[in-house]
């Protein structure tokens, strides 16, 4: 099945502590995760940001939410039981628990009024937070957007630029990415070969133990096998072993079969990549905000 939401969490959280006893929150973690019959790939899948395991994110703030709500409490870090309130709710026998079950709760209430403090004009908007994911994954989504947003404004940029411009804009990217030595050096080579399907050659380190050969095509159709073999044959001519293959559209099925089948080893970089290394690299980008996620130190506040 499908990762649960956080909200879809906090029933099956809540009967698994309905024994009365410590848990540990891996542990946790782990009994649910069995109890969603979620697979290891499902297990495995990670928030945007790479940082941490989709499911543990949910769970984690399922068992907050609870929290915050009185059904469970936390007595040390790590561990949390349920309540006497949490024991009462599960006598119930509730179908479903989420952000509107818990607001009958004055402690939730007054913690989401904390969390999501409104002007007067924004208060008949609804909480986006509760019906489509947990704070980190809105976060990271909205983040996702506006970089693939920028994205595509830099491909369109790119695409209304001359092929010397281009020509830079690769030796620039490559250089900050640790390749080609200096800026003049990977300048001067970039372009130099006249090699049949070779645009130029740099050092792979500013040492120069080994050098790379790259072809760059600024290009709307799809580049095909075709094309990549010709690259690769004109590696095989000067017995090159390393290759970069550039381009601002795509590469076909073919080509990145051909690629992964050969000897030679030829590295293919699409529009989207390209783009993609760009942002992460500061190439042709210009940082315009920046926001620091922190969490609660609490080894700072044990008195132990």
């Amino acid at each position: 099945m499908a990762i649960p939401d956080y909200q879809s969490i906090m029933l099956p959280l809540l009967r698994y502590a309905g024994d009365g006893g410590l848990h540990r929150f891996r542990e946790a973690v782990e009994a649910l995760a069995q109890r969603f019959d979620l697979t290891e790939e499902e297990r495995r899948d990670l928030l945007p940001s790479g940082q941490q395991p989709t499911f543990d994110n949910r769970v984690g703030w399922a068992k907050t939410y609870m929290v915050k709500a009185g059904l469970l409490e936390s007595p040390k870090r790590g561990i949390f039981q349920i309540t006497s309130r949490g024991r009462d709710v599960l006598s119930q026998d509730p179908t479903n628990i989420d952000v509107s079950f818990l607001e009958q709760f004055d402690e939730f209430v007054a913690f989401k009024k904390l969390r999501h403090k409104k002007s007067d004009t924004e208060k008949d908007k609804p909480e986006v937070i509760d019906r489509e994911g947990t704070p980190e994954e809105l976060l990271e989504t909205a983040y996702q957007a506006l970089r693939d947003g920028l994205g595509g404004e830099i491909l369109e940029a790119i695409m209304g630029c001359s092929p010397i411009f281009f020509e830079r804009l690769v030796v620039d990217l490559l250089v900050r990415m640790g390749y080609g030595g200096s800026r003049r050096e990977a300048g001067q080579a970039i372009g130099r070969s006249g090699d049949e399907g070779i645009d130029g050659i740099i050092k792979e380190d500013r040492l120069g133990l080994d050098i790379i050969y790259v072809q760059a095509k600024r290009w709307e159709n799809v580049v095909g096998r075709p094309e990549v073999q010709k690259f690769a044959g004109a590696l095989q001519g000067q017995r090159a072993r390393k290759g970069i293959f550039i381009t601002t559209s795509t590469f076909s099925r073919e080509a990145v079969g051909y690629a992964s089948s050969i000897d030679t080893k030829i590295i293919l970089i699409d529009g989207q990549q390209l783009v993609e290394f760009m942002i992460d690299h500061g190439v042709g980008v210009t940082t315009e905000a920046t926001y620091e996620l922190k969490r609660m130190d609490s080894d700072y506040f044990s008195e132990e």
